[in-house]
Order: C-alpha cells, then sequence, then structure tokens
C-alpha cells in the first residue's frame, strides 16, 4: 500500500512538473517569439477593425512591401499598425487627387484601402510635393520603410510622420483573433 502512495505521490509530482515546464515554455514564447497586441482606431479598416487582437512577430523579419507592422513610432510617441508600402531604396509616388500610388513606377493594386476616390489634402507633408508633376514624391532611405493605413483619409502615417526606421517596427502582424468586428479568426496578408 505504502508503494502505491509513493507512486502516486511521484506521478503527481512528475505532471506538475510538466505543467510548470508547459507554462514556462509558452511564457518564453510569448515573450521572444510571439506577442499579442489591440487595434485601436480606424486608419486601418476595412483590413483591420477597433478592439481586433493580433499576433505578432519579428523573429528572423525582414520588411517587405505589403506587410501589416506594428511600429513604435519615436515621431508619435505612440504605437501605430500600418501597412509597409515601400522598403528602403524605393521611390513613392502619391496621387492625391486620383488616390494612385505607385512604386518604382508601377502603380500598387490596392483592393484593400478604404477611399472615396481621392487623398485628404491634411494628411501630406508639403515639402514632398512635386509641383512639375502634381505628385508627392518619397525616396525611401537605407534602414527604413514607409507605410499608410488602408483607410488613407483617417491615417497618420508616413505621409506625414516620415520614414519609419526598421529598428521601430515591433513585428509584423500574422494573424487576427477575437475580431473585434465579429468576423472571427484568420490570418492576415
Amino acid at each position: 500500500m505504502k508503494k502505491q502512495g509513493k507512486r502516486a505521490v511521484d506521478n503527481l509530482f512528475d505532471f506538475l512538473e510538466i505543467i510548470v515546464m508547459a507554462m514556462f515554455v509558452v511564457v518564453l514564447v510569448f515573450t521572444f517569439v510571439f506577442r499579442t497586441v489591440n487595434v485601436q482606431g480606424q486608419s486601418m479598416q476595412d483590413t483591420l477593425f477597433e478592439n481586433d487582437s493580433l499576433v505578432i512577430s519579428k523573429l528572423l523579419y525582414t520588411p517587405k512591401q505589403g506587410d501589416i507592422v506594428v511600429v513604435n513610432s519615436s515621431v508619435l510617441d505612440n504605437r501605430i499598425i500600418k501597412r509597409i508600402i515601400a522598403v528602403e531604396g524605393q521611390k513613392v509616388e502619391i496621387d492625391n487627387k486620383s488616390a494612385i500610388v505607385k512604386v518604382n513606377g508601377a502603380v500598387l493594386d490596392e483592393s484593400y484601402i478604404k477611399c472615396d476616390g481621392s487623398f485628404d489634402d491634411e494628411y501630406f507633408d508639403e515639402r514632398y510635393y512635386n509641383k512639375e508633376s502634381e505628385v508627392y514624391e518619397y525616396e525611401v532611405p537605407a534602414g527604413c520603410c514607409f507605410v499608410m493605413g488602408d483607410n488613407r483619409n483617417h491615417s497618420t502615417d508616413s505621409r506625414v510622420i516620415g520614414y519609419v526606421p526598421y529598428d521601430e517596427i515591433v513585428g509584423r502582424v500574422l494573424f487576427r483573433f477575437a475580431a473585434g468586428n465579429d468576423e472571427g479568426v484568420g490570418k492576415v496578408d
């Protein structure tokens, strides 16, 4: 009888050790590999909505055009969520009257944006306006990217705050869960 009791206690300790180790691994993964953030504001509508919960990661991440990223903006002294439009070395041209964005001369296919056909002038820094071509022109410097919100007329982004240094990127959005608009769970492209 004593052997069975000792075996039960040993099994219980083994089980508790497994639970503690599993919890430790989960904490490590969500501390160093993945993070969760919540969307605040309307700048990424209709892709992301207020109170959407997102899983992000920066592990082995290299910024790429089209990625949705979370940024610790030193200019705004705030965390923002935006889409990378261009990376270092690329040239961005924005025609605010027609809502056309070009990168290296190619028009972006932006079926994801929320826009009424033009971009409001208040979201542009006039220093980048080329009177001759009547477009805003940006050349992304090394170590930086150019970001914009999908809801272009309600987004404070690189048109106002300038280029985002890569080291301000907290991570790329991998997954949306507990969606604030009740659309469910989904991968974010």
